[in-house]
């Protein structure tokens, strides 16, 4: 399998979060080839659980896209409406436990760029989604996860891999539909992964902490139109009561008992400068790194919204759309991630767990619930060298890299049972 023309082909076309339809086709059509069974659409998530669904004419307009480009249309049926997550399950020739590896698959909303000196454009797979763009290395964890598939296609391993391809990574919000469907709780050791992450080509880092638990919302403010000259008194101005709250949110104390961070991200509102606003949008996280905290911090937003609302009058409603909590890693996964590592050539420098640079991130409660349910987990990250930072519109990865991490995931999935 050349898991670089695959990456390349994801990277051209790239799919946000829940509209990644021609990706998960496509591995669907692979893994199923590779004589997987494969769980998809409304069997591999709950779709009561996704946050941040985009609209259905978002998701029509995806659909249609992914069925233009060449999507087989039977997959594609299940996946209607934003059921994009795969998961590819393979015995092996021996009774063992089950070993999940977690693969995102969803783009960024950002426009890629088009100076000669970006290798996906001087090599003709910048993106050809205009303002959608794979700059957080998904394309290429996709690409990974399919030849880690066809590698143990050949079954000689003991007990069950189980292969998790997940929608909607950014904005933390697709995990938590696959974990409420039950697609892990038969799990008992699942490696999670990121490229890069400021790790350079060739350094494997076992494990990760330091990421936070965090609240994605969006507010809506409902008002009342009113001519902004004539009759200003008759109107109820939403985008003010989003505005005091937006002010209010960044006012929130800092706390002695864990770091924490917020923001609002968007504010938007209003049709034209006579009209008094009828509807405003705001949209906030809240991040820290203690859960508790951040529940805090979350319920004091809440109450900003609440009371913002009501000084003008206005009604509201809340949202959950995103969400992660912290991760903990297992020292014994940490260990065997790092002991198969330093069997595969190219890979040079060795640590366990270290501190993360990435915020947050949803995998927290794939790991979190096989955890509770006796099994153990890890997040490793696997270095390379990046020309510009995640989430830029000039992002990019080493391609050496990715034969080396399918090796390395092949030879987890290999290990004898202990």
């Amino acid at each position: 399998m050349d898991i670089v023309s695959l990456r390349r082909d994801f990277h051209k076309h790239p799919e946000v979060g829940f509209t990644e339809f021609r990706t998960a086709s496509k591995v669907v059509q692979i893994l199923t080839s590779l004589g997987y069974d494969v769980i998809y659409g409304k069997d591999a998530l709950d779709g009561d659980s996704r946050r941040g669904l985009p609209s259905e004419d978002q998701l029509q307009a995806a659909y249609e896209r992914a069925l233009r480009d060449g999507a087989d249309p039977a997959i594609l049926e299940k996946m209607k409406g934003g059921y994009t997550a795969v998961i590819g399950v393979l015995k092996g020739k021996a009774e063992g436990p089950t070993t999940a590896f977690r693969f995102d698959m969803d783009a960024l909303p950002i426009l890629e760029s088009t100076d000669a000196d970006h290798f996906p454009q001087s090599s003709g797979f910048r993106s050809i989604y205009e303002g959608n763009m794979h700059a957080c290395a998904h394309d290429a964890h996709t690409a990974i996860g399919l030849g880690v598939a066809a590698k143990l296609a050949d079954r000689d391993f003991a007990g069950t891999v189980k292969l998790l391809f997940q929608p909607a990574e950014e904005g933390v919000r697709g995990a938590y539909a696959v974990v409420q469907k039950g697609m892990v709780d038969d799990v008992d050791a699942i490696y999670c992964f990121h490229l890069g992450t400021n790790v350079p080509l060739g350094e494997v880092h076992g494990g990760s902490a330091g990421f936070l638990a965090s609240t994605k919302m969006a507010a809506h403010f409902y008002g009342v139109s009113s001519h902004a000259g004539a009759s200003p008194e008759q109107g109820r101005n939403a985008l003010l009561g989003a505005a005091t709250a937006l002010l209010n949110i960044h006012a929130i104390p800092r706390f002695s008992t864990g770091s924490t961070r917020i923001n609002v991200g968007v504010l938007e509102g209003g049709t034209a400068a006579n009209i008094i606003p009828a509807y405003a949008k705001l949209v906030v996280e809240t991040r820290s790194v203690s859960e508790e905290v951040n529940e805090e911090l979350e319920r004091r937003v809440r109450n900003i919204i609440a009371h913002s609302a009501e000084m003008h009058e206005l009604q509201h409603e809340v949202e959950v759309i995103g969400g992660a909590i912290t991760i903990s890693c297992d020292q014994e996964l940490v260990e065997a991630a790092l002991e198969e590592a330093r069997k595969v050539e190219g890979f040079h420098t060795f640590k366990t767990i270290e501190s993360s640079s990435l915020g947050s991130e949803d995998a927290s409660f794939l790991l979190r619930r096989v955890q509770e349910r006796g099994g153990k987990g890890t997040y490793m990250i696997i270095g390379t060298d990046i020309p510009a930072p995640h989430h830029n519109p000039k992002f990019d990865i080493q391609e050496e890299v990715l034969p080396r991490a399918v090796e390395l995931l092949e030879r987890i999935a290999r290990r004898p049972a202990r």
